[in-house]
């Protein structure tokens, strides 16, 4: 199995758009407001995913050494559906040059 903390390729390969009321700036939102910028008038992603090269701000570390959420606590529902092996962790890792076994 993968190691998330370990690697951190999904967090710099891919845009992670949310609705905007997980946000903290809403009832019950958890994602920082200050750490993501506006997609659209229902879509907010976090700063550092909407464009390239695609590195989360909340990212800390090396990508393929050691990584850690900055805001794991108060990460996005986009986040959270991200599991290790699955086909968009496969994507990140193989676009990162990390083994896929």
């Amino acid at each position: 199995m993968f190691d998330c903390q370990q690697c951190g390729a999904c967090c710099a390969s891919f845009r992670v758009s949310f609705y905007w009321a997980e946000a903290d700036d809403a009832p019950g939102g958890t994602v920082p407001v200050a750490l993501t910028e506006p997609v659209s008038p229902q879509l907010r992603c976090m700063q550092g995913t909407g464009r390239k090269p695609v590195r989360c701000v909340a990212l800390q570390g090396d990508v393929g050494v050691a990584v850690s959420c900055g805001i794991y606590a108060q990460r996005s529902s986009t986040c959270r559906s991200v599991k290790p092996g699955d086909a968009r962790c496969l994507k990140a890792r193989a676009a990162h040059g990390l083994s896929l076994a």
